[in-house]
C-alpha cells in the first residue's frame, strides 16, 4: 500500500493550532462532557447533542492538522443507507473521529460501549443521551443477546458502529474479525455496511500520543448480506476478504 502522510500545513500553523487546542481544547470538551446533565431530558436533546458531538470531532480533526475524506458517492450511499449494521476496521483512536467527521448527518448512527464507561459519573448522562448500546462483556452469549436486541429496537435509519478486529491491530493487513457483527446481522435480518479505514494508524500508531498532520481516506463498500444457508465462519470470511481487498488496495 501507498499512504501519505505529508503535512497539510506549514509548521508554524501546526504550532499554532495545537497550542489552540492545547489551551481552549479542555474547556470546549468540558462542555461537551458536562452539558448533557444540565439539558439531557429536554425534547430533541438527542438529536442535537449528537451533532454537536460530531462537529466537535470535525474541529478537533481541523486542531490536529489532520482532514478526513470521504467521496460524495460514499457520502450518498451512507445517507440513504437503512437496516444495517456498520462495521470499520481499527488501525487507530483517530478512527472514531474521523467517521464521526465524514458520515453524513442525514445517517444516523451510535456505538456500542462497554459497561464500565457507561457507568462513570460524568460520561453516562452523556453516553445514555446520545442512545450509546451498552454492553456488559462478562458474557459474550449476554453481549451479543443484549446488542441484538437494542438493534431490533433501532429505527432502520439508525445503525450500530461495530470493530470486527476488536482492537487496534499493528499488522500490514487487516486482523482477524471475531463473530459479533455476523452473529448480530443474522439474528435482526439487516445488512452489514463495511467501511473500510486508511492512514489513520501513519498518522497515529499505537504507543504515540501526537498525531501527525496529514490525510485519512475512508470508503464505504457495498452491502454485505449473510447467507443463512452458510456457517458464520463462511460469512465472516467473505467479509473479510471484501473489506480486505480494498485495504490491501490502498488509496
Amino acid at each position: 500500500m501507498s499512504h501519505s502522510s505529508t503535512p497539510l500545513e506549514p509548521r508554524a500553523i501546526r504550532l499554532i493550532k495545537r497550542t489552540a487546542l492545547c489551551v481552549f481544547g479542555p474547556f470546549y470538551f468540558l462542555y461537551i462532557g458536562f452539558v448533557p446533565l444540565l439539558c439531557a431530558r429536554r425534547t430533541g436533546f438527542r438529536g442535537w447533542y449528537w451533532r454537536t458531538v460530531k462537529r466537535a470531532c470535525t474541529r478537533l480533526l481541523w486542531l490536529l492538522s489532520i482532514r478526513a475524506e470521504m467521496s460524495a458517492a460514499d457520502k450518498a450511499t451512507l445517507a440513504g443507507d437503512v437496516n444495517s449494521l456498520i462495521v470499520i476496521n481499527h488501525r487507530s483512536h483517530l478512527d472514531g473521529f474521523t467517521l464521526m467527521d465524514t458520515v453524513p448527518d442525514a445517517k444516523w448512527f451510535t456505538f456500542a460501549a462497554k459497561k464500565e464507561l457507561c457507568d462513570a459519573a460524568l460520561l453516562s448522562t452523556g453516553f445514555k443521551g446520545a442512545g450509546l448500546v451498552e454492553i456488559d462483556r462478562a458474557s459474550g452469549k449476554i453481549a451479543m443477546q443484549t446488542l441484538s436486541q437494542a438493534v431490533k429496537d433501532m429505527p432502520p435509519r439508525r445503525s450500530v458502529v461495530l470493530f470486527p478486529e476488536g482492537t487496534r491491530v499493528r499488522t500490514a493487513s487487516l486482523g482477524s474479525f471475531k463473530a459479533g457483527a455476523v452473529v448480530v446481522a443474522r439474528a435482526t435480518g439487516r445488512s452489514i455496511r463495511p467501511i473500510v479505514i486508511l492512514n489513520s494508524d501513519s498518522l497515529l500508531p499505537r504507543g504515540k500520543f501526537a498525531p501527525k498532520s496529514g490525510v485519512i481516506t475512508l470508503k464505504v463498500l457495498p452491502a454485505f448480506h449473510c447467507d443463512l444457508s452458510a456457517t458464520v465462519e463462511e460469512d465472516l470470511a467473505r467479509l473479510h476478504a471484501a473489506m480486505s481487498a480494498v485495504f490491501d488496495a490502498g488509496v
